[in-house]
């Protein structure tokens, strides 16, 4: 089921206006994912309450870590369903999770921070999970 896109708007900006390139089409993804040098953030955005609460939020604040992926970028469950299968597709072993965040590169997963990770958890701990994960696999300050 598809999300009137007027309703999830805001839900976008909230991850565009901090840098993050929306993924919307197969193709972009797969440009993206197979592509890009270096790390890439993947969010996958979601309407529920723990994607307001404490994923978007989390990862905003994640960005103000000293180390960062290469790339940040994002696709919406339930509003861009093919671009999020294929997102899917290259995170390998994890069952389909909205909310959720991976780290890939080269198209292959590094890190994987499912729903049940997120929710129940504040901002805060969703970030400083996000920023482990930066520092452990990402080398530079470079986001684009």
């Amino acid at each position: 089921m598809l999300y009137d896109e007027f309703l999830v708007m805001p839900m976008r900006e909230e991850l565009t206006q901090v840098g993050f390139e929306e993924m919307r089409t197969p193709e972009e993804v797969d440009e993206i994912l197979n592509n890009r040098t270096g790390t890439v953030l993947v969010v996958i955005n979601s309407v529920c309450g723990c994607a307001a609460g404490m994923a978007r939020p989390g990862v905003a604040l994640a960005l103000r870590n000293n180390v960062l992926p290469d790339h940040i970028t994002t696709v919406f469950a339930g509003q861009d369903n093919e671009a999020t299968i294929r997102v899917r597709e290259y995170i390998v072993g994890e069952m389909p999770s909205s909310p959720s965040m991976a780290l890939l590169q080269d198209g292959k997963l590094l890190w994987f921070l499912p729903r049940f990770e997120i929710e129940g958890r504040a901002a805060e701990q969703v970030a400083e999970s996000v920023m482990d994960a930066f520092n452990e696999y990402c080398t530079g300050e470079s986001v684009s």
